[in-house]
C-alpha cells in the first residue's frame, strides 16, 4: 500500500490555523463592538446592527471576484489581497469612531469584509493539498486555529472597554488599532504559504461543469443549503447577544466574556470533528449540527438569565461547528480542482448572502420588535425554526436518495 505524503500539506495547515488565530481575532472584536457602536452612532435603533450586515455583504460580494483571483494566480495572492482589505477597514474604523460617523463607520465595515471573504477560503486552502484521508483532519485542525482567536478578540474588547472612563464611541478605537496589526501580521504569515494554483482545464477534462450544472448535483446542493442555514442562523443570534445582554442590564464585559465562550464552542470541537467525520458520516455530523443549533433556541427561550445567555451561545457554536465543517467537507470533495475556482466562491456568495440577511435582521428583530429586549431576544431565537427545518428535510432527503441509489 503506498503511503501518501502530506507533509507539505500540514505545513500549509500550520500557516492557515496561524492566520486563523490572529487574523480572525478582529473579526470577533468587530462582531461584539460594532453593533453596540452602531447603536450609538445612529438614530434609528432598527440599523444598529447594520454595521456588522456590511462586514457579511462585503465578504457576500468579494467572494467570487476573490475566488477567482485564487484561481488565476494563487491562494497566497487572494489572502494578502483580504489582510490589505482588513488593514484598510480597520483604519477607517479609526477614523470614523474619532469623528462619530455612522456612515463612515459602515465604509470601514465593508472593507472588514473583504478579510472576512478571505478568511472564509482557508478552510478550503486546507484541502487543496492534502490526500483524501487527510482533508477532513486538515480543514477541521484550520477551523481550531479560531480557538485563540476566541480567547484573543473578546478579551482584548473587555480589557478595553473595561478600563475606558470614557462613555462615547471613541473608547472602542484601540480595538480598530489592534485589527490593524493582526493585519500586517497576517501578511508575513502567507509568505511561508505553498498551494501550486490549481491545473489549467485539460482538452481530456474540459473546463468543468457549469454553476448551474454544480448546483444541480443533489450532494453539492444540500452541502450549500446546510452551509448556509448553519452560518446565518449562527451569525443571526451571535449578532444580537451583545445588544440583548447589555439590553437585559449586564455588562459589555459580560458579553464580551458570552462570545468568548461562543467562539471557544464554534472552534475547540475542531480538533476532533474531522475524526467524527470520518468514523461516522459527514451526513450524520451535520444533522447533529443542525439538532443542536435547534437546542440552542430552545435554551436561550428558557429566560435571560447570564446562565441562559452562556448555554444558548455555547450550544449555538457547537452546532455551528459540526454544521459548517460538515458542509464544507462534503462540498470540497463533490468537485473537481478545474471547478474549484467558481464553486467555492458561489458557495461562499451563497453562504455569505445568506449570513447578510440573517445580520440585517437581527438588528430589526431584536429591537424593533416587541416592546423590550427580552421580547426582541425571543424573536430572534423563534426565527431560526423554519431555517432549521429546510437544512434538516434537506439532509434527510440526499440520505435517503443515497440509500436508494447504494441498493
Amino acid at each position: 500500500m503506498t503511503q501518501i505524503d502530506d507533509t507539505r500539506a500540514k505545513r500549509n495547515v500550520a500557516v492557515l490555523v496561524a492566520a486563523q488565530a490572529f487574523l480572525g481575532s478582529q473579526i470577533t472584536m468587530m462582531f461584539v463592538v460594532a453593533g453596540l457602536a452602531g447603536q450609538q452612532l445612529t438614530p434609528y435603533a432598527c440599523l444598529a446592527t447594520l454595521p456588522i450586515s456590511l462586514i457579511v455583504f462585503g465578504s457576500m460580494t468579494t467572494a467570487p471576484w476573490l475566488s477567482n483571483v485564487m484561481q488565476n494566480h494563487g491562494r497566497k495572492t487572494g489572502f494578502v489581497l483580504g489582510a490589505i482589505g482588513g488593514l484598510i477597514g480597520a483604519a477607517i474604523g479609526v477614523w470614523a469612531l474619532s469623528i462619530g460617523s455612522f456612515w463612515l463607520f459602515l465604509v470601514g465595515s465593508y472593507m472588514t469584509g473583504i478579510y472576512m471573504s478571505a478568511q472564509g477560503f482557508y478552510r478550503f486552502a486546507a484541502a487543496d493539498t492534502a490526500s483524501d484521508a487527510f482533508r477532513p483532519k486538515a480543514i477541521s485542525y484550520v477551523m481550531a486555529g479560531g480557538l485563540l482567536s476566541a480567547i484573543i478578540g473578546p478579551q482584548v474588547v473587555g480589557y478595553v472597554t473595561a478600563g475606558a472612563a470614557d462613555a462615547t464611541v471613541a473608547r472602542y478605537i484601540p480595538i480598530y488599532w489592534v485589527a490593524m496589526g493582526f493585519n500586517l501580521m497576517g501578511m508575513a504569515l502567507f509568505m511561508f504559504l505553498d498551494i501550486p494554483k490549481p491545473p489549467a482545464a485539460s482538452a481530456e477534462d474540459g473546463p468543468g461543469r457549469t454553476r448551474r450544472e454544480l448546483l444541480a448535483s443533489p450532494r453539492i446542493a444540500v452541502a450549500v443549503i446546510c452551509a448556509a442555514v448553519s452560518y446565518a442562523l449562527m451569525n443571526l443570534v451571535m449578532t444580537s447577544t451583545p445588544l440583548a445582554v447589555v439590553g437585559c442590564g449586564y455588562t459589555e464585559p459580560d458579553a464580551a466574556n458570552i462570545v468568548t465562550v461562543h467562539v471557544l464552542a464554534m472552534f475547540a470541537p475542531s480538533f476532533f470533528t474531522g475524526h467524527l467525520i470520518t468514523r461516522f458520516g459527514v451526513e450524520r455530523i451535520m444533522g447533529l449540527g443542525l439538532g443542536i443549533l435547534g437546542v440552542a433556541g430552545v435554551v436561550a427561550l428558557q429566560g435571560v438569565e447570564l446562565t441562559n445567555f452562556y448555554g444558548a451561545l455555547f450550544l449555538l457554536g457547537l452546532g455551528w461547528n459540526f454544521g459548517f465543517i460538515g458542509a464544507t467537507t462534503m462540498l470540497a470533495g463533490s468537485h473537481t480542482p478545474q471547478e474549484r475556482g467558481r464553486m467555492q466562491g458561489m458557495n461562499d456568495l451563497i453562504v455569505f448572502g445568506g449570513v447578510t440577511v440573517a445580520s440585517l435582521a437581527s438588528g430589526g428583530l431584536m429591537n424593533c420588535i416587541g416592546g423590550d429586549p427580552v421580547e426582541g431576544w425571543a424573536a430572534v431565537n423563534i426565527a431560526m425554526v423554519p431555517f432549521l427545518v429546510l437544512a434538516g428535510g434537506s439532509l434527510i432527503w440526499l440520505m435517503i436518495r443515497q440509500k436508494r441509489v447504494a441498493v
